[in-house]
């Protein structure tokens, strides 16, 4: 799934957001972005749980509509949950000429799912995720970014994202990874072996766009990152960044991989597509790509 906390244990984190949530408000802590916290104010605690994976909570913010946290880290709120989820699933939708078959890796909430299938050339979307009661929760919590989930090309699974690409036979023109941050269950979707199987696992011309942190408080992981990523074999790797405001520091990236440059869309988006849309269009699809000078120079983008 998508964000994890670095640092102190998870029970700590989740009984420190309880503890937040008993005062009115809830405090995002974390030793993975130190010094600082975003904090909610609190309506109503809508369900709290633990899987075999995560602690899960749900709550009614006062000014952000409902708030998906996974051990003590903010997934998405109602109010801007389209940022990241239509920008991680068009931006590579929209950089293949003709994408049919697409994998998502994470994303258990069916954000990402929800805009994938929007492209009517797509014929089956293939979700993995670890977690089924992040499905479950986001059923009964968010509707509105759960509703693909009744879609006949949708094909869920809940299972080790990392076990799957490994395992799969079969190719896709488009691989998503909705991933938790390298810490934990998720370590191994940051890893050469897994960019490398993702990889095998696309058509000729393919492309995969992977979750790859914030350029203001990660960048060494960035940089590291991008050394690895360029090994595996992908002639074009690129950095791109939008912007998120629950997310710490208002930001995150993503990393977009293929045979070649993704930063400007190869097909014109759909009237019938883009009036369900926010945030993603074809000016900001090239803005994503224009990073500052100084993550350019950690990248190596810079002469």
């Amino acid at each position: 799934y998508q964000r994890r906390v670095h640092g102190t244990p998870s029970e700590c984190l989740f009984f420190f957001a309880m503890e937040s949530i008993g005062k009115g408000w809830f405090s995002e802590v974390s030793s993975f972005w130190p010094g600082q916290a975003q904090s909610l104010e609190v309506e109503e605690v809508l369900f709290k749980g633990k899987s075999d994976f995560q602690d899960l909570l749900v709550f009614r913010s006062k000014s952000w509509g409902n708030v998906l946290v996974l051990d003590g880290a903010i997934q998405f709120c109602d109010k801007d949950e389209f940022s990241y989820h239509e920008n991680i699933a068009h931006i590579p939708m929209f950089s293949h000429p003709n994408p049919k078959r697409v994998l998502i890796i994470g994303g258990g909430d069916g954000g990402v799912m929800r805009e994938v299938l929007k492209h009517p050339s797509v014929e089956e979307v293939v979700l993995c995720d670890i977690d089924k009661m992040v499905t479950d929760v986001s059923k009964q919590f968010f509707p509105v970014i759960s509703c693909s989930f009744a879609d006949p090309r949708a094909k869920v699974l809940h299972d080790d994202g990392c076990k799957f690409v490994r395992e799969e036979k079969s190719s896709f023109d488009v691989v998503i990874v909705d991933s938790s941050d390298p810490d934990g269950p998720a370590s191994t979707l940051f890893t050469k072996e897994f960019f490398t199987h993702c990889r095998e696992r696309l058509t000729e011309g393919g492309i995969l766009c992977t979750q790859a942190e914030n350029m203001w408080l990660h960048l060494e992981l960035i940089s590291s990152m991008h050394a690895f990523i360029s090994e595996v074999g992908f002639p074009s790797v690129e950095y791109c960044a939008i912007q998120t405001p629950s997310y710490p520091e208002g930001s995150i990236g993503f990393w977009v991989c293929s045979n070649k440059s993704c930063s400007t869309p190869v097909r014109e988006i759909p009237a019938s597509i883009l009036d369900t849309l926010k945030y993603y269009d074809s000016d900001m699809h090239k803005a994503a790509f224009a990073i500052p000078r100084f993550a350019k120079l950690k990248l190596g983008k810079v002469n």
